[in-house]
């Protein structure tokens, strides 16, 4: 097995496709909007994933946070509210909220698990700044840390729940930055008291199964490079002062913010300290590329690996998504309109 997370090009597994990933085993796929039809292509595609791989609990991803970003659309799948919603909530009833954002989470998680996908990234614990890139914005579960820990709690319990490992990203914080990671590097020139807040949530949520990397830097840790390519940032402060033991992944390989060839794009998180590396296009000549510059895993990643898919072994729910969102809005029905 290689430390890989992967993308595909299109809505079925090419016979390239299905050649070069047989060879080279990732560890995971992740799913976009361009893989995804209705409910039986889908099931048919993470279906074919699992066969290729071997493995039944092969982790299959997709960004399903709801609001702006949904791979899974309406008319096949319902809408989701943005995370906002629950942090405009929590001002009114925190306990409400925690709960609508609970059942929200395993209402995704149920309606993933029916097309075979098992791990959502979601939540994000960034702390929303003013003034800060909308790049987060309304994705975020509030500008208060505790908060945002609260909640975020609350959408890894709904997702273990309906069938899904959550991934907290984007570790150790991107609420600050003034710069879409997807287009350039932003940095944050906060200093490390500041940043206290950033990582409080991280903290509360240290057990959680999987996390991801922020493409940021962070001069108070270390001026030079990002945390997804920081050995000193995810060792001093993601394993160290967060105290985080779960699956780290990077955050894809191809956004603007990283420079350099694939390979060493690849190569370099790996060496940082991330467990796997995230490549999303499903661009064949860039995942040639990255494959060429990664060996096996190792065993640690393979054990965190293990660990965080057996969290959702056991689903603790066979609710439906109808009733789920039933209990969400109304639950919600307090915010005014």
């Amino acid at each position: 097995m290689t430390p890989l997370f992967l993308g595909l090009a299109g809505t079925t597994l090419s016979e390239a496709e299905r050649r070069f990933f047989g060879e080279l085993d990732p560890a995971g796929f992740i799913l976009f909007k361009r893989n995804v039809e209705d409910r039986e292509q889908l099931r048919a595609l993470t279906d074919s994933l699992r066969a290729l791989s071997g493995r039944a609990d092969l982790p299959i991803l997709i960004d399903q946070e709801g609001g702006r970003v949904a791979r899974m659309q309406p008319p096949h799948w319902p809408a989701y509210p943005k995370a906002e919603l629950f942090d405009r909530l929590y001002d009114i009833a925190p306990m409400t909220a925690i709960e609508a954002a609970r059942h929200n989470a395993q209402a995704i998680a149920t309606m993933l698990a029916e097309v075979g996908i098992n791990v959502d990234c979601l939540p994000l614990l960034d702390v929303r700044q003013p003034g800060a890139h909308d790049i987060i914005g309304d994705r975020a579960l509030g500008a208060e840390p505790l908060r945002v820990a609260a909640m975020g709690r609350a959408v890894i319990e709904g997702l273990r729940a309906g069938g899904a490992v959550g991934v907290v990203k984007h570790v150790p914080g991107h609420g600050r930055a003034m710069a879409d990671s997807h287009v350039e590097l932003p940095v944050v020139e906060a200093d490390a008291e500041a940043l206290e807040t950033d990582l409080a949530p991280f903290i509360k949520l240290a057990d959680a199964p999987m996390a991801m990397t922020a493409h940021v830097v962070y001069p108070a840790w270390d001026p030079e490079q990002c945390a997804s390519l920081s050995a000193r940032i995810i060792g001093d402060i993601i394993r160290g002062r967060i105290g985080f033991d779960g699956l780290l992944m990077s955050d894809d390989l191809g956004m603007h913010a990283l420079t350099g060839d694939f390979g060493s794009r690849a190569a370099s998180v790996l060496a940082a300290g991330c467990d796997i590396a995230l490549h999303c296009s499903g661009d064949m000549a860039e995942m040639e590329a990255i494959a060429g510059a990664v060996g096996a895993i190792g065993d640690p990643a393979r054990a965190r690996l293990d660990r965080a898919m057996a969290t959702v072994r056991d689903i603790t729910s066979r609710a439906s998504v109808e009733d789920l969102m039933a209990k969400r809005d109304a639950l919600l029905a307090v915010l005014p309109a």
